[in-house]
């Protein structure tokens, strides 16, 4: 396939599993019937972010992954598309993942990743609940194209984007959750925006390969409204989600970029042979001096 057309899809949590998940159906219609042969969606897709706060009972959302997962894969066979899923994977009892869930056209699990890099900050208690994945940095292979699927957190990481590159992946792709807190600055908001969006140029120049970031959007806190924690919820002020979902090129240009308060619903189109194109003429892994990276498997040299 000469290209991807590529459809985004970030909206808003509709304050439960099943209107969310409707909306979510609505939006990949759309995109499918605009000619997108690849739907990304956002992290955690199909419940709110619940990781704001730290409770046991919460892990009964995963109770339901095997479920997803068949909902999914039939999803992707009614539409013709390949989907990149984002899932809560329970594995065994006490062991759970963050993973995204690639299903091809014919419905049929292309591959799986789970997450890597596990994030632990206020709100985003993502280490409560999610294992570090055990799967590397393996890209996944779609009647679309060969696919380097990475979630959140790991795109600040230049080592996983390199190393689906190396392992020959055609493009990089996070479905994401994150956000603001009401209270920064307007000033360090700009910071932390620019600086996310950044990293994520870089891994485009550098691998000479598109990104595609999916990104929640709308504001979830305060009170969460999963029935699971009803009044025990400790108040944490809540996440303004910025959007800001986006598409860069294998030499950096930016393609498409939403804003920080619509909800996406869009598709974009980029073309192999550009990419091709592009590390032709900035030939960097040619030129990686591969004999002196030995101590980057080190955690720190002191």
């Amino acid at each position: 396939m000469s290209e991807f057309r590529i459809g985004i899809v970030a909206h808003k949590f509709e304050g439960d599993k099943k209107k969310t998940i409707k909306k979510t159906l609505n939006l990949i219609e759309e995109v499918v019937q605009n000619g997108a042969n690849l739907v990304v969606l956002q992290e955690l897709h199909q419940n709110e972010y619940f990781c704001q706060v730290e409770d046991v009972r919460l892990f009964d959302l995963a109770n339901d992954y095997e479920e997803d997962v068949k909902f999914w894969s039939e999803v992707a066979k009614k539409f013709g598309v390949v989907i990149v899923t984002s899932l809560f994977e329970k594995r065994s009892a006490g062991l759970y993942h963050n993973t995204a869930v690639v299903f091809d056209i014919d419905g049929k699990i292309a591959g799986k990743y789970r997450k890597m890099h596990i994030p632990d900050d206020p709100n985003f208690y993502e280490k409560f609940y999610f294992t570090p994945g055990d799967l590397g940095y393996e890209p996944i292979n779609t009647s679309v194209g060969r696919l380097g699927v990475l979630i959140c957190w790991d795109q600040w990481y230049p080592e996983a984007a390199r190393l689906m590159a190396l392992k020959g992946a055609e493009i990089l792709i996070y479905p994401t959750a994150i956000g603001w807190f009401d209270g920064d600055d307007e000033d360090e908001k700009s910071r932390q925006l620019e600086a996310w969006i950044g990293v994520q140029r870089g891994h485009a120049i550098a691998n000479g390969l598109p990104v595609v970031a999916v990104n929640r959007i709308g504001f979830e806190g305060d009170k969460l409204s999963l029935n699971l924690i009803g009044d025990s919820a400790k108040d944490e002020g809540g996440i303004r989600f910025w959007g800001n979902s986006f598409v860069f090129g294998a030499g950096g240009e930016e393609i498409f970029r939403s804003n920080s308060s619509d909800e996406v619903c869009e598709v974009v189109k980029i073309d192999k042979k550009r990419c091709e194109d592009i590390r032709r003429w900035w030939p960097f892994l040619r030129d990686r001096r591969i004999d002196s990276y030995f101590d980057l498997t080190k955690r720190f040299l002191d």
